[in-house]
């Protein structure tokens, strides 16, 4: 059994092939050159961090499974400055479109040591950002943007920094190692 933790870059696709018609976008297959693996869930486009990759179906469904609730830990850079009022919101869960999110942990922390996004996320002289650490047991489409916006800050910069109990440290941008799936 292979289990893969990749730092997937900015700009990246979740897959190992692009169908769309255009220019080529970048994929799996530009960094990982093992056969048999498959993501086990998804990271968008624009979001960069913790993807696993592997060739054991049950482990694969044990992570993406949303009935598994396996924990998501997200550094997420917002704009604005959240107080008490909005990350107890996001802690209780908040109302998207398709239901209530389930609660989730949500911190304010210190600017994290991350590698440089490329581009560069936009800053706004007017409007201040800061870090915000969100973890989650569910995975619905855009969920974590979707709850930093519903609380009024929207997010600028979302790395995914941990899957249960595997996480991004020693991995710089690009990089992947094997794990071991216990």
């Amino acid at each position: 059994m292979t289990l893969i933790l990749f730092n997937k870059p900015y700009g990246v696709l979740c897959q190992f092939t692009d169908e769309r018609e255009g220019p080529p976008r970048p994929t799996l297959a530009d960094f990982i050159k093992v056969p048999a693996v498959y993501a086990a869930g998804r990271l968008d486009t624009d979001s960069e961090g913790l993807l696993l990759l592997t060739d054991d179906g049950r482990l694969q469904a044990r992570i993406a499974d949303p009935r598994f609730k396996t924990p998501k830990t997200y550094l997420v850079q917002v704009e604005g400055e959240p107080d008490e009022t909005a990350l107890d919101s996001l802690r209780r869960g908040v109302k998207l479109k398709d239901g209530m999110t389930l609660p989730a942990e949500a911190e304010r922390i210190d600017d994290p040591a991350l590698w440089p996004r490329d581009p560069p996320v936009r800053f706004r002289k007017t409007v201040a950002d800061c870090w915000i650490k969100l973890t989650i047991r569910e995975g619905r489409n855009r969920q974590v943007r979707r709850m930093t916006a519903a609380v009024g800050h929207p997010t600028l910069r979302l790395v995914r920094w941990r899957i249960g109990e595997w996480s991004l440290d020693g991995l710089t941008q690009g990089e992947w190692r094997e794990a071991s799936p216990d």
